[in-house]
């Protein structure tokens, strides 16, 4: 496999969207959506998809590559063969829903595009019963496709892109004789997309087995000190992090905060000593049943909770644009994994702040991130925290409903039924979420009970559905 020299081009030039070689349909729906100009990775990476060259690309969340993947997919889809098309694999459920909404919104105005999710979590019944129509385009987990390939409930004989999102973390997760095993039900020729928060070795060999002669880019975007406030404090043992980090808590206030912990185990203790603590904590992890890791990052994203403790692997997928604050409880073993967990907040032009709680036994991994920064850090005095303030309590509440997708319902509904019927105002109604089987909506706290009671005895789409305050 012959690479190419990685392309490093200059990130200042903002080029529209308009020169490039896409269908009208896609331009008039970007330009709808308020999408002007590219961001780096797309500059760089869709002139190349559009070609039909295999890419490898390094970028961190929240750079635009699913717009990029999903423009070059869309812009060579033939609407009227209703085959599997377009495969992309992610590595957990919440990313690939995120991902499949995402190129939806994309493909609004390129009229009969099916996109289909394939992930865990949700019955084989719903998901057999959407094959049986075909789809052109499939995003799911690799053990969910394979299963559907096992079964030969999908095919990928017509297939025409590939794209492995978030290919790091799908290898460490142990997906690669699963990813293997779907590419060998791949046409030989045809494009292959990866992409990569992180660049390790690992990434070149998944390369050179499953990709033919493909184009690296990769961007190069460290956030600076003026997007994030980035302070690291000491403690003598891992036993004094726990009170170090109620005093940060209190002291900055964040409304919502993402605490990243190394172990699956470590999250649900922490979280369970913070709620101890009259915190508003939820934790997330592998180990918990899909539904439930659906609701927990709801409940975050919509801001009825108001601390999010996580593993790495398990933080994959969220996408939460404007997230105040990050707290590293344990220090991440590799400097790529500290910068994208602290590249989660300071997003889209926002603030953002990231703390690291240290013990003498993190002396080398501090060393490393010293000497991959371009400036020395900041270390701050625990005697400087003020943490008289009282714990606040989240502004909104989640009610969750008994109804979905399969029942048709939309955010409109959900909307309408509220304000219409039940009488709330317009701005007590947050974020609306739909997945297959339940639908979920944030509540003002004041208007909570009000809203439940009508949700409770009301109507929606003309008949009762069952509801509950999620605690």
């Amino acid at each position: 496999m012959n690479h190419t020299a990685p392309s490093h081009q200059s990130t200042d030039l903002k080029q529209p969207f308009s020169c490039l070689p896409l269908r009208a349909t896609l331009l008039d729906n970007l330009s709808s959506l308020g999408y002007k100009t590219m961001t780096p990775i797309q500059a760089q990476s869709l002139p190349m998809m559009l070609k039909g060259e295999d890419v490898i690309a390094k970028a961190k969340t929240g750079s635009g590559k699913t717009a990029a993947f999903g423009l070059s997919i869309l812009n060579q889809l033939n609407v009227e063969n209703f085959a599997a098309q377009a495969l992309i694999l992610c590595p957990t459920r919440e990313l690939a829903e995120q991902v499949s909404q995402a190129v939806r919104c994309l493909a609004r105005l390129v009229p009969n595009v099916k996109i289909l999710n394939l992930s865990g979590g949700v019955p084989m019944k719903l998901q057999l019963d959407s094959l049986r129509h075909d789809a052109h385009i499939i995003v799911g987990t690799p053990g969910r496709v394979q299963k559907h390939l096992n079964k030969a409930t999908l095919s990928l004989n017509q297939l025409q892109t590939l794209v492995l999102d978030e290919a790091d973390r799908m290898l460490d997760m142990g997906f690669f004789d699963d990813i293997k095993t779907i590419v060998s039900a791949c046409p030989i020729r045809r494009q292959t997309l990866l992409f990569s928060a992180t660049y390790p070795p690992e990434i070149k060999n998944l390369g050179k087995q499953f990709m033919q002669r493909p184009k690296e880019v990769l961007i190069e975007t460290p956030h600076t000190e003026y997007d994030i406030e980035q302070y690291f404090y000491r403690v003598n043992s891992q036993a004094d992090k726990f009170s170090l980090l109620k005093m940060l808590l209190l002291h900055y206030k964040a409304v919502s905060t993402l605490i990243f912990c190394n172990t699956k185990q470590q999250t649900t203790d922490l979280s369970k000593l913070l709620c101890d603590a009259k915190f508003s904590s939820l934790a997330l992890n592998g180990d918990m049943e899909q539904i439930e890791r659906d609701q927990v990052i709801i409940r975050f994203a919509n801001q009825s909770c108001s601390i999010l403790v996580a593993t790495d692997v398990a933080a994959r997928g969220l996408d939460i644009k404007e997230l105040p604050a990050v707290i590293n409880y344990d220090l991440a073993f590799e400097h790529d994994v500290h910068i994208h967990r602290i590249g989660r907040t300071g997003r889209a032009g926002h603030k953002g702040l990231a703390l690291s709680l240290t013990t003498p036994a993190d002396a080398e991994r501090i060393c490393v991130i010293e000497k991959n920064l371009s400036y020395p850090l900041t270390w701050r005095k625990n005697d400087e925290l003020t943490s008289g303030a009282p714990i606040f309590y989240p502004e909104m509440v989640t009610v969750c409903l008994d109804a979905g997708r399969k029942d048709k319902i939309r955010p409109g509904d959900i909307l309408g039924a509220l304000i219409k019927d039940a009488k709330l105002p317009s701005e007590a109604i947050g974020k609306i979420d739909i997945t297959a089987l339940y639908s979920y909506v944030a509540i003002h706290r004041s208007q909570s009970d009000k809203a439940y009671r009508y949700l409770q005895n009301g109507r929606l789409k003309g008949r009762k559905v069952n509801a509950r305050k999620l605690r």
